[in-house]
């Protein structure tokens, strides 16, 4: 058993290294010595988790549809926000989220293994499914076609304000919930709009729900 721990862990460190060089290089100019190096496990160890560089990226990109930190909520376009929201919040801090975006949009990774995207839209989908099976949704949204929208928006979002200066230290979690007022009167019914929460300072408030000793500062997952 406490092989098996020892394993995972070594797992983690390297997919984590691999995440490190990858957000910072990118797919092609990354090298297997490069996350050998960020990781300081040996070749063995690497090629007992990994057959390829390939593999690390799509281990990367396993990491990616995350729905950690969010708690049931009595609506469930409140928990498609949070999903959101807390994803903004850990962009920033947590290599490997960044290198599956990176991956996402890189045309040469996306040639090889694809995108997590189709599975990001199934979970909104889902999510807006269950909304509109309990009154929250306009009648005339379509759960699909608005998840498929969502996961377009977030990304075009995070992109934009990687490279755009903004005044603000959490810059992504601020657009993305400039994007959910813009969003939310479109397809959530009135009365269900005026009580969702979706201020740039929920992530922090539904850390401190997981984890109050470590004052919201803290990784939901752990990572």
């Amino acid at each position: 058993m406490a092989q098996q721990e020892r394993a995972k862990r070594t797992r983690q460190v390297i997919l984590e290294a691999a995440g490190i060089v990858f957000d910072e290089c990118g797919y092609e100019a990354a090298t297997i010595s490069q996350i050998l190096a960020r990781a300081e496990v040996t070749r063995g160890a690497l090629y007992f988790h990994f057959s390829s560089k390939e593999d690390l990226a799509r281990g990367v990109l396993d990491m990616a549809v995350t729905t950690d930190g969010v708690l049931p909520q009595q609506f469930k376009l409140q928990e498609l926000a949070d999903t959101s929201l807390l994803l903004a919040h850990r962009m920033p801090r947590e290599p490997l989220l960044r290198a599956a975006l990176r991956l996402s949009v890189d045309q040469r990774a996306r040639k090889l293994f694809g995108t997590k995207w189709p599975e990001w839209i199934t979970v909104g989908a889902e999510l807006l499914t269950e909304a509109k099976a309990r009154g929250e949704l306009l009648s005339h949204v379509d759960p699909y076609e608005t998840s498929r929208f969502l996961v377009g928006a977030w990304t075009g979002v995070q992109l934009i304000a990687e490279e755009v200066p903004h005044t603000r230290g959490d810059a992504l979690v601020h657009e993305i919930s400039l994007m959910y007022q813009m969003l939310l009167p479109n397809i959530a019914v009135p009365a269900v709009l005026a009580r969702l929460d979706v201020a740039p300072d929920r992530p922090l408030r539904l850390f401190e729900a997981v984890r109050p000793d470590e004052g919201g500062e803290g990784d939901p997952a752990g990572a």
